[in-house]
Formats: C-alpha cells, structure tokens, sequence
C-alpha cells in the first residue's frame, strides 16, 4: 500500500537495456520504479563489498515501498550495522517497521527504545509505554471483530471501499479499463478506478462491480472516494492534470489533489479542486462527517510533524470551507497518517507511527467535549496485522464495515475484507483498601470476591502489599463483594456499578479484625472478649450497657461465619444459691436471645445455660467477706468458642 502513502506519482523514462550498473539502479528508483530498482539494487551488491549508505537506503526503501518487510530487512540492517544510532528518524521507523514486518517483535521494542533514549523525549516515551500497555491488554482479550476476505478481491490492489447509497464504492487496479495496457511504474499495475457493487447485507459479500461514473475515469488515479449522505457530492483523489497531462515539479513529481463533484444521473457534473489543492504537495483520502459538516483529509503540506498528517476544514452550510486545521501532535506521528473515517464522534485512521502491530494499523479517537481528540487506541487484531491494514468503515450502528490490507492470506496486493463487529462487553473498574481494623495498616494477600444477585463469582483479586486492590465487574449490576483473610474477620460491601461512561468506582475500603485482638485465651479456652455484661439488680433484661457488649458477640459471629458458641452465666455468691441459678439461667437464655434477634441462626449457640455460684473464679463464697471487685469477677457472662 506505500504507493499510496506519498499520494504522488513520479514519471518514469525509459531505462536502455544496457548492463545493470548503479547509475540505472539509481534512475529506477529516482522514479518510482521500486519494483525493478529492487532487483537491480540486489544485483549490484551482491559485487559491491562497501555500499553507501546512500545505495543502501535506496536498496532497502525499494523493497519497503512495494511491501517486500523480509528484504527491506535486510538492507536496513545493513544500514543500521554502517550507521548505528545515527540514523535519522524516519530510517528508524521504517527499520522498526520492517522488524514488524517479519513479526521480530522483541528486537522492534528494543530498536524503539534506543531511539526514544537518543530523543530524550519523555512525553514520546510515556505514549509508547501506553500504547505498548493498550496493545497487549488488547491481545489478551477476545477481540470483538470477526474478519472475512471477499471473492471480489483480485490479484492487484483492490482497497478503500465506502458507503455510497446502499452501496459500495471501492478502488482497484483491476485493468477493466482501455487504459489498462498503461502501467504504474512503482508497482508494475494498471493505475487504479473507482467502482461500486452491491452489498449481500446477509454477509457483507460484494458483487456486480462496475466502473463508477465513467466519466470519473481518467488514464492516471482516481481512488479513495467518499459522499454526501444523500450520495450527490462527490470528494475523490485523484492526480494533478491540465490539459490530460500530468502536471510535475522540478523533482518530476504529480502530486494528488482533491476533486469536489456533483452526482447527477450516474455522471460527475461540476468536478472542481478544493481551494487548498496545491501543485507543490499533495491531499488525498478525502473522508466526509455524518452530517457532512467536516471534511477530513490526508496532506504532505508543509507544516505538519511527519511524512503525512490528517486534518479537517469546517464546512458551512453554503459550502464555504474553513482552512485546513491539522490534528496536532497527539494524532499525527513522524511517520504517515492517513486514511481517516469519521463517524458517531470516532476518527478511525490508518497509522505507521503509533505503536502498533506493525506498517500501517488502524486507530480510534473519540472526539472530545473540550474539541480536541482522545490519545489513539489501536483496534488490535484481527482488524491489524503485521502489514498494512487501513481505510477502515463501520456503519452508523456500528455492526459492520469493511477494512483494507496486503496481509500474507490475500489473494492480492491489497484486499478488502469485511467484518462484523460484536458489542462490547462493559466492564468497570472497583478499586480500594483493606486495613487492620484496630492498627489501621494495610493488609496484603486479602482475598476480594465480586457476586451478582445470583451468587454468581463474577471475578476475584487479591490486595497487593500495599492493601490496595481492583477488581472488574459489568456495568450496570448490583455487586455484592465479599472479602475474607485467613484469621481476620469477613466483610462485605455491595455496590452498584455504573454505566461505560462513568469511571472508576473509588475507595471501596474494607477493615478486617484479626481474630486474635477479639478473643481471649486461658488454659486452652477460647472466650468473645468482652467486658462483664450488666443487668439490672434482680432483672435479666438486656439493658443497653448489656447491648453494647453483646454487640461484640454478634460481630465476631458476623464477621467469622463458621464460629460457634455456648453462653455460660454466673453470678456472685450474695443471695441465695437456687435463686441464683434461676437468674444465671434466665440471663443466659436472655443473651442467648439478644444474639438470634441479630440475625445469628440458632444452630451455631450449642448451648445457654446459667450456672448461679457454683463455678465461682475466687475465695468469695457463701459466708466470706469480700469486696465489690472480688464479688464482681464472680459476676460474669462467657461467650465460649467451641468451633472456629
């Protein structure tokens, strides 16, 4: 697809047949002819033993520009070998790129490095650490696309489909056309057309592909076309020609241009130049908005940051457009950006310098409130690939679409596959913190479980050392999370999540006791920690000091769900001995109560039972004269742990 990524056409000459020597090698790829400068370059430095770097850059663009990642390799290498990091930026990208190509990942990521290193940029830095963080989070998730490549697609370059009407208009070198005999020199096929075919809606199959608007056609390029929404406008690329010959700058050039038409009965009336077309540099990939009211555009003109930049004039409702306004730093790279689409608020592009899978990926980018554009996402596999992948559709429902690529599986150069689109699944992020409930420090290794409404596990995760944790969960369901830790106690939130366009839900914060600060242990026995448990004199109802204490009891049971107890009263040795095992009882059975009341089932209170004077803790029995603190440890109720 590089023939395009210049949007120029460079007039060849005819080359004698003499010997295959530098100079011809040189004059082939001075114009455009990359298919036989690559062979004749590959005949020369197999007896060249010290190239210039200037022959092996030609030797390497010559097989970058028709495609060819394997050999362009090669003479990259070579040249990297003879100048180290002193390569310029764009041979940088371009050896990056022809790594991709071969699926050397890991070297292209070190190559990457090294280059962001020389620049010392850190902003470029931080965005391919995002990109790179994006793109592999993307790979591990199923991808919502489903690709197919169509019978339409031949043997030459067949690409940029779009909407027209109900139909489909794409570009194709296939030579149907009486200029087909006339070859483009830089890849050897004929120069490419516009033609439209009906769309199969049962599964986005094109056929009965016929030449679109014969007088469209010219005997150089015209491609990559996009409409009005009625499909009566017309904006198209096409070569720069006066009077049916091409017009070339002193570097022998024929830039592109956009052309601006009316559809009127199948035929193109009115065909004009937009105002910023220009002789000395090229616009093309033209990609009208919905409602028509933004022209996007792809342009070597000066003034943008790499080999090609993507931007967009307004269009007022008399026709009248504003000047080109380029999409900035965050959008454009050093390298090419084309291809635009612009649809329900997303800008789809093509890009070779974002971080991607390789030669052109394409990207997403929301259009913000504040006018500006998100940071580009890659669409991932299988929309990308190792090669070039670009003029990416999608309907306004955003179901289906078609993309292009020269992918290994085609059948061609380029071809276009059509795609399905599933919904994507809406997640959302709960993030917060466990701490120690009496030390307030984080807890590391707590388990954090999500459930629906079902007591389905929707996901589970663990805090890190610094108590932290995140979990996802859909959109739009109550979540009930449960957290638990090996002797701490268990807790439990529920949560509501919000829809996509909402953010992360924060500071869902959980605090655990540790078992040990709840208990108490004497002799092998395991007691609730709790103060003695007043009642009033001669009364065994549960006053609210009673409450306050047995809310420790109801806790611990809460929060440690496979404890069970037996409840044991005691009183001191004042009064008499039957009366006081009556009113232990009693005040057992009445905690006993207190405790189900909370919610705790029966089950797990084996026993309630109150036992008067008979297990007094001191020396102050019946007739012994004793203080009211000696007489207040007799006074007591255990809440013992039989089961943990």
């Amino acid at each position: 697809m590089k023939k395009l990524y210049i949007l120029s056409l460079v007039l060849s000459f005819t080359i004698g047949s003499a010997q295959t020597n530098l100079k011809k090698a040189d004059a082939l790829f001075k114009n455009y002819s990359y298919v036989d400068a690559s062979k004749a370059y590959e005949e020369i430095l197999q007896n060249i033993k010290n190239p210039s770097t200037q022959t092996l850059k030609n030797a390497a663009d010559s097989y970058y520009f028709i495609s060819d990642a394997r050999n362009a390799l090669k003479w990259y290498k070579k040249l990297y070998e003879a100048q180290g990091n002193n390569l310029t930026d764009i041979y940088y990208l371009r050896y990056i790129q022809s790594l991709k190509g071969v699926m050397d990942y890991d070297e292209a990521n070190r190559m990457i490095k090294e280059y962001l290193d020389k620049k010392g940029d850190q902003n470029e830095i931080n965005r391919y650490a995002a990109q790179k963080k994006q793109l592999d989070s993307l790979s591990k998730s199923k991808s919502l696309y489903n690709i197919k490549n169509l019978d339409i697609n031949t043997s030459k370059s067949d690409f940029g489909a779009t909407f027209f009407q109900d139909k489909i208009v794409f570009t194709s070198a296939r030579d149907t056309t009486k200029f087909s005999e006339k070859l483009y020199t830089w890849n050897n096929q004929p120069f490419l057309n516009l033609y439209v075919a009906e769309r199969n809606p049962a599964d986005g199959s094109l056929f009965n592909e016929l030449l679109f608007i014969p007088n469209v056609m010219t005997k150089y390029h015209e491609a990559t076309a996009t409409f009005d929404a009625p499909g009566k406008t017309i904006y198209y690329s096409t070569n720069i020609v006066k009077k049916n010959k091409l017009v070339i700058d002193e570097t022998k050039t024929n830039n592109f241009q956009i052309i601006k038409g009316a559809i009127v009965n199948n035929k193109l009336e009115n065909p004009e130049k937009v105002f910023f077309d220009s002789d000395e540099y090229s616009s093309g990939h033209p990609s009208l908005s919905d409602d028509g009211r933004w022209l996007f555009f792809a342009s070597d003109m000066p003034g943008g940051y790499g080999e090609t930049d993507l931007y967009y004039v307004k269009i007022a409702d008399d026709g009248t457009m504003s000047s080109p306004v380029n999409l900035g730093p965050k959008i454009n790279t050093l390298g090419n950006d084309l291809f635009p689409f612009f649809s329900n608020g997303t800008l789809y592009f093509s890009s070779d310098g974002h971080y991607g899978l390789g030669d052109l990926d394409v990207y997403e980018s929301k259009f913000l409130a504040d006018g500006t554009f998100s940071v580009p996402r890659n669409l991932g596999a299988p929309i990308n690939s190792n090669k070039d992948d670009f003029s990416f559709i999608i309907d306004k429902a955003d179901n289906f679409g078609y993309v292009s690529s020269n992918r290994a599986e085609g059948k061609g150069d380029d071809d276009i596959y059509s795609f399905t689109k599933g919904k994507p699944v809406c997640n959302q992020n709960i993030s917060g913190i466990a701490v120690d409930r009496k030390t307030k420090l984080p807890l590391t290794d707590v388990v954090i479980m999500a459930y629906n409404s079902y007591s389905d596990v929707l996901n589970e995760t663990k805090t890190n050392y610094e108590g932290k944790y995140a979990i996802v969960v859909p959109c739009g369901k109550v979540v009930k999370l449960l957290v638990a830790k090996q002797n701490y106690s268990n807790d439990e939130k529920t949560v509501q999540a919000g829809d996509e366009n909402e953010g992360e839900i924060k500071d869902i914060n959980f605090e655990l006791s540790n078992y040990d600060d709840l208990v108490v242990k004497k002799k092998g026995v395991e007691k609730v920690d709790v103060n003695p448990i007043y009642f009033d004199y001669d009364k065994y109802d549960i006053t609210p000091l009673a409450i306050e204490e047995l809310t420790k009891v109801v806790f611990i049971m809460q929060k440690f769900p496979n404890i069970r107890i037996k409840i044991e009263s005691h009183t001191d040795s004042r009064g008499k001995d039957a009366y006081n095992l009556k009113l232990s009882d009693n005040r057992a059975k009445s905690t006993r109560d207190y405790i189900i009341s909370q919610g705790i089932d029966a089950s797990r209170i084996e026993s309630a039972i109150g036992y008067g004077e008979t297990r007094l803790m001191n020396k102050c029995k019946n007739g012994v004269k004793c203080t009211e603190a000696e007489h207040l440890l007799n006074r007591r109720s255990d809440f013992i742990i039989i089961q943990k």
